[in-house]
């Protein structure tokens, strides 16, 4: 496996460290009063950061023999990653390689022949809407590509920040049929005939990716760590004493000095958290957030965070979205018909709400 890669990461982690950034490299965590680094076995605690996938910060802190055996693991993870990060890009190319953007540039003109990972991908997405009744549409890409310009621009000049027309979001609407997607397994091609329809795989990208990964770790080894793909968590397996992994849940109340208003304890289950509070710009003093209701084309003010526990990391992402934009007796009764499925929603007036098995999981600590 390259080790190169890595190296010149682990150069910059220690470049970032010095000046205050907030990317870490490999690193030993030395045995202390409070630290479990090692079992009967000998393992030991690493970490690592990187900030250049999915556009978010992704970091992985694992149990390993040695450091060697650990960057090994760390630059799987990134390459991987990296893999499915251009494969599932819509903004950019990628010299060689077919992805979403192709698809989208190839809408009403011709099939593309993409990698499985891009079809095994979508056909999780199709099923995910079929099972959410039309709550994760990945062929919503026209309209939110009309709120990612406003909110883009908004962004960037705050004072002169709008919100999308009605009429521009309606006739963007129109074109969000997610079954006219064609998806060949045989030939391993994807057609949009709609030349005004486009894939956004948002929903489900980063949860998909962060799940196929962790599962390659585990088959090459891995089985204690804990993967973080901007908030998209994923435990292989426990801690290295046997502990369970300690995750916090954040507060949307991010003036509050309280960070995270829960903890749960996770072990081979993925949390994963879609929230108000995590992307969003300011219009005439109103804060819009990133996640677009499907029927109502705008941001759904119901709560200020869903956070999904689900084996799969995918699924989770999956109804982390879809859930936010259900009234909360339609998203219980959906977690509830799932198995091993737990879900918590926080309502803007800071009111919780939890599955019937979400409590199980969590600690005082």
């Amino acid at each position: 496996m390259r080790r190169n890669g890595i190296r010149a990461l682990l150069l910059t982690a220690v470049i970032a460290a010095a000046s205050g950034g907030a990317l870490e490299g490999c690193k030993k965590q030395e045995a202390g009063p409070q630290q479990e680094t090692k079992t009967e076995s000998e393992l030991h605690r690493y970490d690592v950061q990187f900030l250049d996938l999915f556009d978010t910060v992704t970091s992985m802190v694992g149990y390993a023999p040695d450091e060697e055996t650990f960057r090994m693991y760390a630059q799987e993870l990134y390459d991987e990653l990296k893999m499915y990060h251009q494969l599932y890009d819509i903004y950019n190319d990628y010299e060689g390689l077919s992805n979403i953007k192709t698809i989208n540039d190839q809408a009403g003109k011709a099939p593309v022949k993409v990698d499985e990972k891009i079809i095994s991908m979508l056909k999780e997405a199709v099923e995910m809407d079929e099972k959410t009744d039309g709550y994760i549409n990945v062929a919503m890409g026209s309209v939110l590509s009309i709120w990612h310009e406003y909110r883009t621009e908004g962004i960037y000049d705050p004072e002169n920040a709008k919100i999308p027309p009605v009429e521009e979001l309606e006739a963007a609407a129109k074109h969000v049929d997610i079954s006219q997607v064609v998806i060949d397994e045989a030939a391993s091609t994807v057609y949009i005939p709609d030349p005004d329809m486009s894939l956004d795989v948002g929903s489900i990208a980063k949860g998909y990716a962060t799940e196929m990964v962790c599962r390659k770790l585990e088959e090459d080894g891995l089985n204690k760590a804990l993967v973080s793909v901007g908030g998209n968590v994923k435990a292989i397996g426990d801690k290295g004493d046997g502990t369970l992994w300690k995750v916090g849940i954040q507060n949307p109340d991010l003036s509050s000095k309280t960070r995270y208003l829960h903890t749960v304890e996770l072990k081979d289950i993925s949390l994963v958290t879609s929230g108000s509070y995590q992307r969003y710009y300011t219009v005439d003093g109103v804060e819009y957030h990133h996640i677009i209701h499907p029927e109502l084309l705008m941001p759904w003010d119901e709560y200020d965070s869903v956070s999904i526990l689900c084996r799969d990391s995918g699924m989770a992402d999956c109804l982390s979205t879809a859930v936010f934009n259900m009234e909360f007796e339609d998203g219980k009764a959906l977690i509830e018909s799932l198995e091993d499925v737990e879900a918590m929603w926080i309502f803007k007036d800071g009111k919780e709400e939890y599955s019937s098995g979400f409590r199980a999981f969590m600690t005082e600590e």
